[in-house]
Parts: C-alpha cells; sequence; structure tokens
C-alpha cells in the first residue's frame, strides 16, 4: 500500500480517538458540520473513503489543522497538540476543544504604552478569568478593575465587556468561556482587545 493510501487508511480511526476524547457524540458532530450520522460512522470504520468537502468540517468541528487529521502516523496516541491563534495581537492557547461545550484557553495580551482604549463588547454565554501574570484590566458594564496574579472574575458576556493589560507589560490569563464566547474572542473583529 502507498503512503497516499495508508494516510487515507488512518484518517478514521483518527477521527474516531478525536470524537472520543472530546466527549462528542456522532449526532453532535454530524449538528457541527452538516455531516450525516451514517456518513460519520462510516468515515470513523473506514467504510467511506475520506473527501476534501468531508474532512474541512470535521478539522474545523475537532479545532485541528487538515494535516493533522492526515499526516499524523498512526501511533495510538490519543493526545491532541492544540496550536495558539493570534488575533488582534492577542494569543490565545486551546486547552481544551469540545464542540458545543465549555472552552478552556490560555491568552496572552501583549502590554501596550499608553494602555490601549476599552472599547465593550457584548455577545450571549458566560464568561471566567483567572489571571497568571501581569496585570489584567476589566472593563464590565460600570466597573473599571485591575485583576492581579492568583485573581479571577467571572461574568455575563451580556454585560459590555473589555479585557487588556493594565500597562505596559503582558498579562497571562485562563479563560473559560462556551461557545458564544468561542464565537466573539476567535472569529469577531473587535476594535480593541478583548471581549
Amino acid at each position: 500500500m502507498d503512503d497516499f493510501g495508508a494516510a487515507l487508511d488512518a484518517v478514521g480511526p483518527r477521527l474516531r480517538a478525536l470524537r472520543k476524547q472530546r466527549q462528542t457524540t456522532l449526532s453532535d458532530l454530524a449538528t457541527a458540520t452538516g455531516i450525516s450520522v451514517s456518513t460519520l460512522s462510516r468515515l470513523e470504520s473506514g467504510d467511506r473513503k475520506p473527501t476534501l468537502e468531508l474532512l474541512l468540517p470535521l478539522a474545523k468541528a475537532h479545532g485541528v489543522t487538515l494535516d493533522e487529521l492526515v499526516d499524523a502516523p498512526p501511533t495510538g496516541d490519543p493526545r491532541v497538540h492544540l496550536r495558539p491563534v493570534t488575533r488582534h495581537g492577542m494569543t490565545m492557547l486551546p486547552l481544551t476543544h469540545r464542540p458545543g461545550g465549555i472552552q478552556a484557553y490560555k491568552l496572552v495580551i501583549p502590554g501596550s504604552d499608553p494602555p490601549k482604549e476599552p472599547d465593550p463588547q457584548v455577545h450571549e454565554g458566560y464568561e471566567w478569568m483567572y489571571v497568571l501574570n501581569g496585570r489584567l484590566r476589566v472593563v464590565l458594564g460600570e466597573h473599571d478593575l485591575v485583576l492581579t496574579p492568583g485573581e479571577a472574575a467571572e461574568f455575563d458576556t451580556r454585560t459590555p465587556h473589555w479585557f487588556g493589560a493594565a500597562g505596559a507589560e503582558p498579562v497571562e490569563f485562563l479563560s473559560l468561556f462556551g461557545k458564544q464566547g468561542e464565537r466573539a474572542h476567535l472569529r469577531a473583529r473587535p476594535k480593541g482587545w478583548g471581549g
């Protein structure tokens, strides 16, 4: 069997391992991708050969690159190596990726002198953040707070909110949020850094 055939044969078990690791059902994945449950099941079992139009939405739903679905050697190692995403100067390292579930990220926002001007945003959902290093400025409704290492905040994201480094030093923090928060942070194009 050539390398191409072996890579395609390895896709099914890799898809199944990714789905099980994220504790996602075939039905959940079908909803997230628009691919039928029967097609997903046949892909995982190897009864259906993967195509680009099937792999693209699956890679997106699992938070991996197409290369990771096709090129990774079939070692049986269930770990998924998630890659950082940089948007608007903010780096987000995914720590989990369960389609439709709670997402955990480590975020790093570079410092700014003078500090950035807050541009509060709103979206559906709830967010929790915990500062690891640096100082995090959080504007939440009428409140303007600075959190330091070891401090946490939680809030309904329908409240206008913004966050960024509180000075010239970068800030690192953990953030947990649901699907709506992921859309706002990773896909929206806010004028400011945060929320």
